[in-house]
């Protein structure tokens, strides 16, 4: 039996030292579990420059612009900004007085990092720099190039005589004495007695109470006793032992300065916890900035478009904000109903003073973020955003056995890797404002190539009008009684030609066409790595005549393909090919039911394409493609989704997905081919030259106070874009569409079949329920020839400004001075001198 477990234990223990050669550290190993112990305190810090205003904070580093101070007894910083003279605190230096913390909450005023962890029975606990670590003295300071490095120990243990091997050889007794002082080899000599049948050492239980543990265990480690060290023991003297289980976690926060910037990073290197105690997220520098009660201003958030939350704006009634960088992964959650919740497409956050602005940017880890933001009132009295990053995922596996089930949790193989790194940018005067946050976000992602070379083109160049054309759909129908699927052209490559002609001849010029439901089964097509372009549309032939007729009338085409998805059938395996959950079973994605507002599952689902697979799809779509000498192509979901698979010892986290999605934009882009997109998450930008569905608003939540458009002012200029096309828009009327394009100079879009409405009633394709094209042609027109009328001549050109003159009123600012104000409002306004008609607007300026 001994033996037994000693080979499963060494399994164990094999198992445990593969998962730990992952670039991300994984479970606290107890063969550096000594260096624990050495998180104290070390020498005192030695202060390079003091400020009067910072009293007991010593400056670390400076350079031309920052100063970074810490406080050597709590472990938080300040960042003085030379320009303007503001200073910046990661915890509120008049935390001590707040009146409504209490709690864990009043010790997180005064912690730089929270972890919370899975405890032994699956619940989350947390712990955080402050209450568990500073408060012990179990940290310390390391100078680092250009900054300062504090290394965290959270919990306190003491340990116990199961830390000491129950039997020790003569020959590893010896070695460890010959490397202690005359104490350490007395305390060695009381601890073990040496058994003469067996040489072994063997430990003496009896004597080991009170100081004398305490010597023993201390001269374990003098020696550099090591957990492969108990493994050898195990092994030639045959037993078992399982060493105390403890709590202690580890981590570390470097600061560093980096010219305009603070740099903040988590490396996950530093991250250790016990293997009981899974860590799920790690918060970081929650209160950096916070506002107080007497303060005015605002939190910056990334939701949609972006979104402002005033300070102190009593909204205590409502949750507080936290949405997900780049929305779900669908690998692990799959929203139940059509929520109109916005998609968080930029990894920014950000805190607005009269004359001061905090812009934070995740550089590492966006892809497994959350955005968290709230107001005083609450838990505290202050206004706060900060970021969060999931370290471990969980879920649960239902067991059936003997008529009963048991529910277990199901972890993920090994934690993120991924540092977690968040550059603060320090802004005043004029770019102390969303608009000045926008701009130096642009400028931050044009320094790193992370948006496209700036378009060229006329000073009058139209605007771009999008449309979307359904080529074909699978339906189901019955001959005799007997149900079979076939394919139902919705609009084939002659009517196509035919609905262009028509737009030509209304003098739209600048169509960017995006044609989907061309090949391999319709909009919901089986996989692209064999393209057959459907016969009920025109075939292969009809597409080359269709593609001839784009180029010559000055049409941009893009065959629209999803990579990210798939349908079961024409040589997708659904076991082997789909993204697993963390249950093990292949994540599936439901159609809604639009009348329900629910996942349907009586209809086929799609799959989500494992990552792994994604290039190898995509290389063989664009050999297809070859012979059709399209210039573009659209990707329904590359821009938009970003999953995981949680296939068993093959497990590929988000991290790794978006590093194959800017691998497949490169592959396509290598390809000569210009690529639309939808969605617009930020890894994608480089890549794409048209987007759609780009968010056009922010999500409404009850926090929020207004809606900004941050993500146009980032991206105009570099990529054009539009929203949602507008006949399956929320938009209840035409006037207040086209305000929202004039003020997010945004393109106009529709979508549109050639086929009857009726055609799509009672199929899986009812969301096309209003998209008929000789419904929607006249207004369309109407609505194109007003905003391209005014956004003509700043087509290509960026956001200047943008600015709420009252409720309802906005006047947006383009690089050329042109101005638009737009009035939502139901009754006209006066403003600058020029009254504004209800859902009016004006325009002016150089143009």
């Amino acid at each position: 039996m001994n033996i037994m477990k000693m080979v499963l234990l060494l399994m164990s223990f094999i198992f445990f030292i593969i998962g730990c050669s992952n670039s991300a550290s994984s479970t606290l190993r107890e063969d550096n579990e000594q260096n624990i112990y050495l998180i104290t305190p070390g020498e005192p810090l030695q202060a390079a420059f003091t400020d009067d205003r910072l009293p007991g904070m010593k400056g670390i580093v400076e350079n031309d612009q920052l100063q970074l101070f810490i406080a050597e007894e709590t472990g938080s910083i300040a960042i003085l900004n030379k320009n303007s003279g503001k200073i910046w605190h990661s915890n509120p230096p008049e935390r001590e007085t707040d009146t409504i913390a209490t709690g864990v909450n009043k010790s997180l005023l005064s912690a730089q990092m929270q972890i919370d962890f899975y405890n032994k029975f699956n619940q989350l606990n947390s712990i955080n720099t402050y209450s568990d670590s500073v408060a012990h003295k179990q940290y310390k300071f390391e100078i680092i190039p250009n900054g300062i490095k504090v290394y965290y120990q959270f919990g306190k243990t003491e340990r116990s005589i199961d830390d000491l091997p129950l039997m020790i050889s003569k020959a590893r007794f010896d070695e460890l004495s010959s490397k202690l002082d005359k104490t350490g080899q007395r305390s060695m000599m009381i601890a073990y007695t040496e058994n003469q049948e067996t040489s072994a050492y063997e430990r003496n239980d009896s004597a080991l109470n009170g100081l004398q543990l305490e010597k023993a265990l201390q001269a374990f480690g003098d020696a550099g006793y090591t957990e492969e060290d108990l493994q050898q023991d195990m092994s030639e003297l045959n037993f078992t032992q399982e060493k105390s289980s403890t709590r202690i976690f580890q981590a570390a926060i470097e600061y560093t300065l980096d010219t305009d910037s603070l740099v903040v990073n988590v490396p996950v290197s530093s991250i250790h916890y016990p293997e009981d105690y899974p860590v799920n997220m790690i918060s970081l520098m929650n209160f950096f900035g916070a506002g107080g009660m007497e303060d005015q201003g605002s939190l910056f958030v990334p939701d949609g478009s972006g979104a402002l939350i005033h300070f102190n704006n009593g909204k205590t009634e409502y949750p507080s904000y936290q949405q997900s960088v780049y929305g779900v992964d669908l690998a692990l959650k799959v929203p139940e109903s059509n929520s109109m919740e916005q998609k968080v497409r930029l990894p920014v956050f950000g805190l607005i003073y009269e004359k001061d602005a905090l812009l934070g940017i995740i550089e590492n880890g966006a892809s497994v973020a959350n955005i968290n933001a709230d107001i005083s009132g609450r838990l505290n009295s202050y206004n706060y955003v900060y970021p969060s990053f999931y370290v471990i995922n969980k879920d649960e596996v239902t067991l059936q056995a003997n008529e009963q089930e048991r529910t277990l949790p199901k972890f993920q193989d090994v934690p993120m890797n991924t540092d977690y790194t968040v550059r603060y940018l320090f802004l005043n005067g004029d770019k102390a404002s969303y608009t000045g946050m926008a701009k130096s976000y642009q400028e931050y992602l044009v320094s790193r190539k992370e948006l496209p070379l700036v378009q060229e083109g006329n000073e009058t160049q139209n605007l771009p009008f999008y449309l979307d054309l359904v080529g074909s759909i699978s339906k189901q129908k019955h001959f005799m009684g007997v149900p079979y699927r076939s394919i139902e052209p919705l609009t084939t490559f002659d009517e196509a030609e035919y609905i262009l002609s028509q737009l030509q001849t209304q003098e739209i010029e600048n169509i960017n066409l995006k044609f989907s439901g061309w090949f391999n089964g319709g909009i919901n097509h089986k996989l692209p790595d064999d393209i057959s372009v459907e016969n009920t549309i025109g075939g292969s032939r009809g597409l080359k005549e269709f593609i001839t007729f784009t180029q010559e009338n000055n049409i941009s085409l893009y065959p629209d393909v999803a990579l990210l998805s798939a349908y079961s059938g024409s040589g997708f395996n659904i076991e082997a090919e789909a993204s697993r959950t963390l249950r093990g079973v292949p994540a599936a994605v439901y159609p809604i039911d639009i009348t329900l507002d629910r996942r349907d599952r009586t209809k086929s689902p799609s799959y989500v394409i494992s990552p792994k697979l994604v290039e190898e799809y995509t290389e063989d779509m664009l050999s297809e493609l070859e012979e059709y000498e399209t210039a573009g192509i659209s990707l329904r979901d590359l821009a938009d989704q970003l999953n995981s698979d949680f296939r068993e010892n093959e497990q590929i986290y988000r991290s790794q997905s978006k590093v194959v999605s800017r691998n497949t934009f490169t592959m396509i882009q290598d390809k000569g081919l210009k690529i639309m997109a939808e969605g617009g998450n930020a890894y994608a930008l480089p890549y794409i030259s048209n987007l759609t569905d780009a968010p056009m608003g922010n999500s409404r939540f009850k926090l929020e106070d207004e809606e900004v458009p941050f993500y146009q002012m980032v991206i105009r200029g570099y990529v054009d874009y539009t929203g949602l096309p507008y006949n399956l828009s929320t938009y209840t009327n035409m006037k207040e569409y086209v305000l929202k394009c004039l003020e997010y100079g945004s393109g106009v879009h529709f979508k549109w079949i050639n086929a009857s409405n009726y055609t799509v009633k009672d199929t899986e394709f009812d969301y096309l329920y209003a998209v008929n094209y000789e419904s929607w042609l006249e207004q369309a027109v109407e609505i194109y020839n007003e905003v391209n009328s005014i956004l003509k001549s700043v087509e290509n050109k960026q956001i200047k400004s943008h600015e709420k003159l009252k409720d309802g009123v906005y006047k947006t600012v383009y690089d050329n001075d042109m101005f638009v104000v737009v009035n939502y409002n139901q009754s006209s306004v006066t403003i600058e001198g020029n009254t504004i008609e209800p859902m009016g607007y004006v325009s002016g300026g150089e143009k």
